[in-house]
C-alpha cells in the first residue's frame, strides 16, 4: 500500500487506527473463503485492525453476528467473481487487499488415483480461482497505483508431498505466479506475497476429495496416511498464527515475497540449507516410505 493513503492512520502494534478528522474511509479488504479456518480468522484479524472487510464463500450472508460482511462468491465461476467484484466496487469503491484464502484439500492417495477431470477440478478451486480473483482486482488497484495482493500458499508449494500429488501441484503453481505476478505489478505501486502456512489446526480435513480412481495397491498407503495427516493437523498451528502473517504481510512498507508461518519457518529453512541427499534421507524417514511395501 501506497504511504499516502496512511496519512492519517497510526499504527500501534498490529492495529491500524483511521483517522477521521478528514473524512477518510478504512481500507477495504476482501478475503475469500472466509466462512471457517484460515480465511475467517484472517477476515477477524484484518477487521480488528481497522480494515473494512468483506469476506466471501459459496453460501454468502451467513445469520450470526460477526466483525466483517459476507458475499456469495464461487472462485471456479468467472460470472460469479465478476459480479461479486463489482458488487463491492458498488459499495466501497476500491479495494486495497485481496487475500486469496479459498481452496481444499484432497485425501491421501496415490497421484494415478485421481482422474484428469479430479485433477482439473482441484486446479480449478487451489490455483485458477486465484487466477480469476487476480483479473478481476487488479486493473483497479492499477489505475489507482496502490495495493496488496497476499495468497495462502502452503510449505507443500515449496516441498513435495507424496500422495498428495496433486495438492502440491497446485501449491507449486501458485508459488510460481504469485511471484512472477509480484515483479509485473511491483512498478504499478501493487506488491504481491504468498503465505506459507505448515499444518494448522482448522476443520480443512474434513470434507477431503477423496480420489475418483482407487486402486487396491494403494489401500493401506491410503488408511495409514490419513491416520498421519489427521494426526498432524490436531498438533498444528492455530489459524491465528496465520492470520497475524497476513497482517503482518498486508502492513509491511517493503513486503516479502514469502512468509513461511509457524512450523513452516523451520521447514522452509532446511529446504533451502540441509543438502537435497540428506534432505531427501530425512523427509522419506519421517513419512517411513521406504517401510511401505
Amino acid at each position: 500500500m501506497q504511504t499516502t493513503l496512511l496519512n492519517t492512520t497510526s499504527i500501534e502494534g498490529s492495529r491500524i487506527k483511521t483517522g477521521t478528522e478528514d473524512g477518510m474511509k478504512s481500507k477495504v479488504a476482501l478475503v475469500t473463503g472466509a466462512s471457517s479456518g484460515i480465511g475467517k480468522a484472517t477476515a477477524e484479524r484484518l477487521a480488528e485492525a481497522g480494515y473494512k472487510v468483506y469476506g466471501t464463500s459459496r453460501r454468502g450472508a451467513q445469520a450470526r453476528a460477526q466483525s466483517f460482511e459476507m458475499l456469495a462468491l464461487d472462485v471456479t465461476s468467472d460470472e460469479s467473481v465478476e459480479a461479486a467484484v463489482a458488487e463491492l466496487m458498488r459499495r466501497e469503491g476500491r479495494i486495497d487487499l485481496l487475500v486469496n484464502n479459498a481452496g481444499f484439500s484432497v485425501a491421501p492417495a496415490g497421484a494415478e488415483e485421481s482422474s484428469i477431470e479430479q485433477a482439473r477440478a482441484i486446479f480449478d478451486t487451489n490455483f485458477f480461482g486465484i487466477v480469476r480473483m487476480t483479473r478481476a482486482v487488479a486493473p483497479q488497484m492499477r489505475r489507482r497505483g496502490s495495493g496488496r495482493i497476499i495468497n495462502i500458499g502452503s510449505v507443500f508449494g515449496f516441498l513435495p508431498m507424496p500422495f498428495m500429488a496433486l495438492y502440491a501441484a497446485t501449491k507449486h503453481a501458485v508459488e510460481g505466479y504469485s511471484e512472477s505476478l509480484d515483479h509485473e505489478l511491483r512498478t504499478r505501486g501493487i506488491r504481491v506475497s504468498v503465505i506459507e502456512p505448515a499444518n494448522t489446526n482448522t476443520k480443512f480435513d474434513a470434507n477431503l476429495l477423496q480420489p475418483d480412481a482407487k486402486l487396491d495397491e494403494y489401500r493401506e498407503v491410503r488408511a495409514a496416511l490419513g491416520k498421519q495427516m489427521g494426526t498432524l493437523v490436531e498438533s498444528g498451528d492455530n489459524p491465528s498464527v496465520v492470520a497475524d502473517t497476513v497482517l503482518k504481510a498486508a502492513l509491511a512498507p517493503r513486503p516479502k515475497l514469502r512468509y513461511p508461518v509457524g512450523r513452516g519457518v523451520a521447514l522452509s529453512r532446511l529446504r533451502r540449507f540441509v543438502p537435497a541427499g540428506m534432505f531427501d534421507k530425512s523427509f522419506r524417514k519421517q513419512f517411513q516410505l521406504d517401510s511401505i511395501p
